[in-house]
């Protein structure tokens, strides 16, 4: 509109780590519960499988799965997330290599 002053707006651009972005202590680990999560709904709706079949294919209950579902991940260690998604099929790998970047913080990632 003329005769109205430009409004400066700041963009900040995110860590990749929406967690660490929003300053919550256990960052890390909320971030692979999330991506772990991902991995493990999207294959639930890929093979099309009721909540009650996946109870049982993971060994916990249907309102457990619901919540995994709904990414309620309080419940869930990310071990336990590891070990789903292996009954799922899934291989699960961890690699550990030595950190290289100069002046920042080392950092556990996912990938699919």
């Amino acid at each position: 509109m003329a005769g109205r002053p430009a409004s400066s707006k700041v963009v900040t651009r995110g860590s990749g780590n929406v967690f660490a972005d929003l300053g919550l202590p256990d960052a890390a680990e909320l971030d692979t519960k999330l991506r772990l999560a991902v991995e493990i709904n999207r294959l639930f709706g890929e093979r099309r499988l009721s909540q009650v079949r996946l109870a049982a294919l993971l060994g916990i209950n249907q309102p457990k799965v619901s919540a995994l579902k709904n990414y309620q991940l309080d419940g869930f260690s990310v071990e336990r997330l590891m070990v789903f998604l292996t009954a799922l099929g899934s291989d699960v790998e961890i690699r550990i290599r030595a950190h290289r970047g100069a002046g920042t913080q080392a950092r556990i990632l996912v990938s699919t």
